[in-house]
């Protein structure tokens, strides 16, 4: 990749003629992420379960002046994913800029409790997809590697990979493989030119707040924990991985970067 400096600020600081997938588009944090790409220039292809709120999603882009395009995929299926990487491959041409591995399901749960099911379900949608998709995109992603400077992947990992909570066993167990995996890929997909980051949010105001199974006094407890006080809104997310696919990012690849309020400082 083009090293940033060799760009004049504009230059350093747009995504137009990127081309980026994002899983998981319909809803929540990965729904920001698709705003702020396109917004910054990007064509974005995105993906989502629900064929009806993703349909729903793609006309709001379309009013908006967003380049975005959809197909429905069940991330934690393998057939699915390889649909998905085959229609992007064919949808920018057989080059993928940005990858954006976004998909994730949380479930509160004791660990004395989980079932294998609920285990394989955990692990084929979080830590599998995010796995299986990046080697699906490897040869597009490196075949668009030296054009720009702002490209690679982004995976949405989460402070529960960093830090211990109850009720969160194997999700914390797909987030923590979900960091390793990006230093690992970084290391070894570099010399193809492509980076490869890892943004852990914190809480995060979404659909996930409401769910009923939360312990209020985990809640509570963490809130308790952050200096900010606050959780954060998905635009806070997105603008961290918007920043990582930039131009201006060439140089950083490997890292985990927290958004979240302060909670691995305390």
């Amino acid at each position: 990749m083009a090293a940033a400096a060799a760009r004049s600020i504009p230059e350093r600081w747009t995504l137009a003629g990127a081309t980026a997938l994002v899983t998981g588009g319909s809803k929540g944090i990965g729904h920001a992420i698709v705003e702020e790409l396109a917004g910054f220039g990007a064509r974005v292809h995105t993906c989502a379960r629900n064929a009806a709120e993703l349909e729903a999603c793609r006309r709001r882009w379309e009013e908006k002046g967003l380049r975005v395009t959809v197909s429905v995929c069940d991330v934690s299926a393998r057939g699915d994913r390889e649909r998905l990487i085959a229609a992007v491959r064919e949808e920018f041409g057989g080059k993928l800029d940005i990858l954006v591995n976004n998909v994730g399901r949380t479930m509160f749960r004791a660990a004395a409790e989980f079932t294998g099911e609920d285990f394989a379900r955990l692990m084929a949608t979080n830590l599998e997809s995010c796995f299986h998709l990046s080697q699906l995109a490897h040869p597009l992603l490196a075949a668009a590697g030296d054009t720009r400077a702002g490209g690679g992947v982004v995976n949405i990992s989460s402070v529960a990979g960093t830090v211990g909570m109850p009720a969160l066993a194997v999700y914390s167990m797909t987030k923590g493989g979900m960091n390793q995996l990006t230093r690992s890929l970084a290391a070894e997909w570099a010399s193809d030119g492509i980076r490869v980051n890892c943004v852990a949010p914190g809480g995060v105001n979404t659909d996930i707040c409401q769910d009923e199974t939360i312990d209020p006094e985990l809640i509570k407890s963490e809130m308790d924990r952050l200096p900010m006080r606050r959780l954060a809104e998905p635009e806070e997310v997105a603008a961290m991985v918007v920043f990582l696919c930039m131009p201006a990012a060439s140089y950083i690849t490997g890292q985990v970067v927290g958004v979240d309020g302060g909670r691995t400082i305390t």
